[in-house]
């Protein structure tokens, strides 16, 4: 029998923005933490006295490099996870809140390099939703995605 893994806790709280255009939807390429290697929603954790709409727009800017000019609040719902790292057993809850981005400015950027500000986006791309694996997506981006009415495989 293997070693049992000492459980800690670990709570994420972020803002999360959704663009779908002719059933395609923009998702980052994730490096690194419980969704490594997942296509997953852009956007993060919401920092200590950040409103979430200011997260949103930092976030999208880092991750994806474009400016956020008009959205609105979608949803707010969260996912359990299990994900080992480091011998500890994280036991997690994510929570977000989600934006529906109508319009912003810049050209997304489809590769890009992980640094102090942009810790964990490879760049982003439009995927077609009709080609995708609830395999290929991160908890957060599967629930937003099935909540729209979307099925996938």
């Amino acid at each position: 029998m293997g070693k049992k893994l000492e459980k800690k806790e670990f709570r994420q709280y972020g803002a999360y923005g959704i663009i779908i255009k002719d059933d395609k939807i923009l998702l980052i390429k994730k490096n690194g933490g419980p969704y490594d290697g997942k296509l997953d929603l852009p956007g993060g954790t919401i920092e200590f006295h950040e409103k979430p709409e200011n997260t949103l727009k930092r976030e999208l800017l880092e991750e994806v490099g474009i400016v956020v000019k008009k959205f609105k609040l979608l949803d707010a719902d969260s996912v359990d996870f299990e994900w080992e790292f480091n011998n500890l057993l994280i036991d997690g809850h994510h929570v977000g809140i989600f934006y529906e981005v109508l319009e912003f400015e810049n050209n997304i950027q489809s590769s890009l390099n992980i640094d102090e500000v942009n810790d964990d986006s490879l760049g982003a791309e439009f995927y077609s939703i009709k080609k995708l694996n609830k395999t290929d997506l991160s908890l957060i981006a599967l629930l937003e995605l099935e909540k729209l009415g979307y099925k996938l495989k």
